[in-house]
């Protein structure tokens, strides 16, 4: 029998009528009704070729069959658990593998990871400057993306979601803010990132419209004096991940200390 085929709901139901020699019983330890154990047992009896329990006026009986495979699959149940144990310890580990804009993580990101680090000194990140980095294929834990918010995954907001004007002169364009003067003109200077954007204002360049996050950083390190007025957007910073890497307990603590939760 192949593995993929291997009945093994209908395994575990015959391990607990085993062990309790009643259906009634095995029925409360797995939280379902004596009829569906009867169910599932007729079911692996079928698969297998063989009677599995002989019903007799002392009760339930295991027959030959039954006994001569059952040790083995009792040890297969605990080399089950071994790995589970093993994958949940892989998920506690302290490694991070984290995407995020260059801009974002060098003014904003990077003093908190560092703070965060300082606390948990057995800490390890690895960062991806792809923010859009497919999360199996890069091995993400985390990625913070510049959304309107988390879209199919599990995400939390990286403070409150608009943009502010850097600079002054001609209209800076940037992916967020791709046509800042208007549809249809083609802006005097187009760069990669929001970062970009504000490295031209601040430079001189022109103006641009930016992440408040992200310019606020900026003020707090002294390499922006001030900004212009405020732009109310649906856009912000989120970190995101899929559902099984959010529930992990490590994603959780760096979450919640970087949302100040």
């Amino acid at each position: 029998m192949k593995r993929t085929h291997l009945p093994l709901n209908a395994l575990r139901v015959f391990d607990a009528a085993a062990r309790h020699l009643s259906f009634t019983r095995a029925a409360d330890e797995l939280a379902v009704t004596p009829a569906a154990v009867g169910q599932q047992i007729r079911a692996l009896e079928d698969v297998l070729g063989v009677v599995l329990f002989r019903r007799t006026p002392k009760g339930l009986e295991l027959t030959e069959e039954a006994m001569a495979g059952l040790e083995a699959l009792r040890t297969g149940f605990l080399h089950f658990e071994d790995a589970v144990q093993m994958m949940q310890a892989g998920q506690s580990s302290h490694v991070y593998t984290i995407a995020a804009p260059r801009e974002f993580f060098a003014t904003w990101l990077a003093p908190r990871l560092a703070r965060f680090r300082a606390d948990n000194p057995e800490v390890r990140f690895n960062m991806v400057s792809d923010e859009d980095a497919d999360f199996t294929e890069a091995n993400l834990d985390l990625a913070v993306r510049w959304a309107e918010g988390p879209g199919n995954l599990e995400g939390a907001a990286l403070g409150a979601p608009g943009q502010v004007e850097v600079g002054h002169g001609c209209w800076i364009a940037w992916p967020g803010d791709p046509a800042p003067h208007g549809e249809g003109e083609s802006p005097p200077l187009s760069v990669t990132d929001a970062g970009q954007a504000m490295a031209a204002a601040v430079a001189g360049m022109g103006k641009a419209r930016v992440p408040a996050l992200l310019a606020q950083s900026w003020i707090e390190v002294g390499r922006l004096a001030e900004t212009g007025a405020a732009v109310d957007t649906r856009h912000g910073y989120w970190l995101v991940a899929p559902t099984p890497q959010w529930r992990q307990k490590k994603v959780k603590a760096l979450v919640g200390f970087l949302t100040g939760n």
